[in-house]
């Protein structure tokens, strides 16, 4: 469902950038994705946006700069800024110029999402810029992000997940029956790619989370794919 809110992600990186742009329009946002300053500004000058996730760091520019001189032409757009430093020195300078927030790499794209509905509502953008929290039915579950709760219906018990497994989980539910490599979980659940091959993190997660819901073994909810990564593969209802 479309939230009705354009938002310009800004990333010289482009493995970020577009794992960001498919995550957001997962969310419902409509996105343009720009890799530098000069293409920020020409996307700036052709469309109205909501709100600018804008990387300080690019290849030609600051940011921080281009960051200043939106706001002086467009005080009402929002900006959050991301950055791979982790000085307050920099998170500060970009609050003095006007960026409605700061989020320092590597982040879960969570917490992004987070902090996009609370400076479009803070801000009067848009009212309630947010749909409801979703919620979705797989089987005889019911998944409820907003209390964060997953029930099975059949036996009228919860199912008590660790947070990485809920969050795990949600992925996959946002996503059903596309193939997600390992390394696209670890953006998606930890704001970092799985730069050690021997890293089972996902692996361990994953071998949790069916066990809890009784898919160890029988594999009618998640698919292995050779090569590939998980495959969600029961119909997902999103109420």
């Amino acid at each position: 469902m479309s939230l009705g809110i354009k938002l310009l992600v800004v990333d010289d990186d482009a493995e970020i950038r577009h794992l960001l742009g498919r995550y957001l329009e997962d969310q419902g946002f409509e996105i343009r994705l720009a890799a530098d300053r000069r293409d920020c500004e020409s996307r700036l000058a052709a469309e109205t946006f909501d709100l600018v996730v804008l990387d300080v760091m690019l290849p030609d520019g600051s940011g921080l700069d281009l960051c200043r001189e939106v706001k002086d032409r467009t005080p009402d757009l929002a900006i959050i800024l991301l950055t791979a430093l982790k000085e307050d020195i920099d998170r500060i300078i970009g609050l003095e110029l006007g960026a409605d927030d700061y989020l320092v790499k590597p982040f879960n794209p969570r917490e992004l999402v987070a902090r996009i509905r609370a400076v479009l509502r803070r801000g009067g953008r848009v009212s309630e810029a947010v749909a409801p929290a979703p919620r979705y039915r797989f089987e005889s579950f019911h998944l409820d992000t907003a209390t964060r709760r997953v029930r099975d219906e059949g036996s009228g018990q919860d199912i008590d997940l660790t947070g990485a497994e809920f969050d795990l989980l949600v992925i996959f539910l946002e996503r059903p029956g596309r193939v997600l490599s390992r390394d696209m979980l670890m953006d998606l659940l930890h704001g970092r790619s799985a730069t050690d091959p021997f890293d089972r993190t996902i692996d361990v997660t994953m071998s949790r989370l069916r066990k809890k819901i009784g898919d160890n073994g029988v594999f009618r909810l998640f698919k292995t794919v050779r090569n590939g990564g998980y495959q969600f593969a029961a119909p997902v209802e999103k109420v």
